[in-house]
């Protein structure tokens, strides 16, 4: 985590549209390591550019970097070159939560892996993209009483977001993860699965995420840009998986997918399943609500669509990306105090093909 102050990072970091350089030093794998800050160079497209609405064609390939060919031909020969490219997903929020839209490219500084990025490709102030979402309700025992309003809260949910070229999943979880409905668009098939889950048994929270991840989210790679995020609704309390939390993390941000967690627990204090979801929402850019009263879940899908309303879109090339599988550490910031930044830690890099 890199522990720079606000006034330094306004006078540290690249910006996105204007021509500033300076010397910082970026923790970097445990070490301080010193880096020259360089200008940005300027973005491929309009920044103001919105993203196509259209649906894009899916493919299932598993890649954490997106990337596009480059083609060169000389004498009938055709050589194409992979090029990563990294889709930033983030949201800008004030001091009191509120959602800050409208910001500008050069309002932001950006440190991927320590280092600027070689080359904006596209910004936009308004991720109108495809949304792929997956709603994960806890049906272990625990939750019993409060099962009813979680459902009919998250088919409120889904009724509100999805749009046109949006697709959704339905998985309860217990001792097993239980996919009731695969990705769709219909409202009455996400519907009829959310409410024909019943509650029962242990409950098995990071295997449910971890595979959830791997086989609905990892595997969905589109041409176009698009948006992955993942709704759980549980206690955050495991007591039957093989897969410890920090896999379920992992796991998603190899998926490049933002994890919202609803807590459950309607205690006046928090316990140590409400630190598990927040440490799972924090590493992969998203948020925890909790909820006051088990009736307030409906709020917290409220929030979490208009935060979806709300995002940022940024596309770049890394700098110096090698192909070695390892975690590259992603640093976003506002050049101005009063706003904060949420977004991923970071990304897993390629491996050669």
């Amino acid at each position: 985590m890199l522990l720079l102050r606000p006034a330094t990072l306004r006078r540290s970091f690249a910006v996105f549209a204007l021509g500033l350089s300076a010397a910082i030093c970026v923790p970097q794998s445990g070490t301080a390591v010193a880096g020259q800050v360089t200008a940005l160079p300027p973005a491929a497209t309009d920044v103001n550019a919105h993203a196509p609405q259209t649906k894009p064609a899916e493919q299932k390939t598993p890649a954490a970097v997106q990337g596009t060919p480059e083609v060169a031909e000389d004498q009938g020969f055709r050589i194409s070159t992979f090029v990563p490219e990294v889709s930033l997903i983030f949201t800008v929020t004030d001091k009191r939560g509120h959602f800050v839209t409208g910001l500008q490219q050069q309002n932001f500084g950006l440190l991927d892996d320590g280092r600027p990025p070689s080359r904006v490709i596209r910004f936009t102030q308004q991720a109108n993209l495809p949304l792929r979402i997956g709603i994960l309700l806890d049906t272990s025992n625990s939750i019993r009483s409060r099962f009813q309003f979680e459902q009919d809260a998250a088919s409120e949910f889904l009724l509100q977001v999805l749009h046109r070229g949006d697709a959704a999943y339905i998985t309860g979880f217990d001792v097993r993860t239980e996919l009731a409905q695969d990705y769709t668009n219909n409202i009455d098939l996400l519907n009829q699965a959310i409410h024909k889950l019943r509650p029962g048994g242990g409950t098995a929270f990071f295997d449910a995420l971890y595979a959830s991840c791997r086989d609905q989210m990892l595997t969905v790679q589109s041409r176009d840009e698009i948006r992955k995020a993942i709704v759980v609704v549980s206690d955050g309390e495991d007591n039957y998986s093989h897969a410890y939390e920090q896999d379920a993390i992992k796991e998603c941000q190899r998926a490049e997918t933002i994890v919202y967690t609803i807590s459950t627990n309607v205690s006046p204090s928090k316990d140590k399943g409400d630190e598990v979801l927040e440490r799972i929402s924090e590493a992969t850019g998203g948020r925890t609500f909790f909820p006051n009263r088990i009736e307030d879940v409906a709020q917290g899908f409220h929030s979490i669509e208009e935060e979806l309303r709300s995002q940022y879109s940024l596309r770049y090339r890394p700098a110096d990306l090698k192909q070695d599988g390892a975690f590259r550490t992603i640093y976003l910031t506002s050049l101005d105090q009063h706003f904060k930044v949420r977004a991923k830690k970071g990304y897993f890099a390629p491996r050669p093909r």
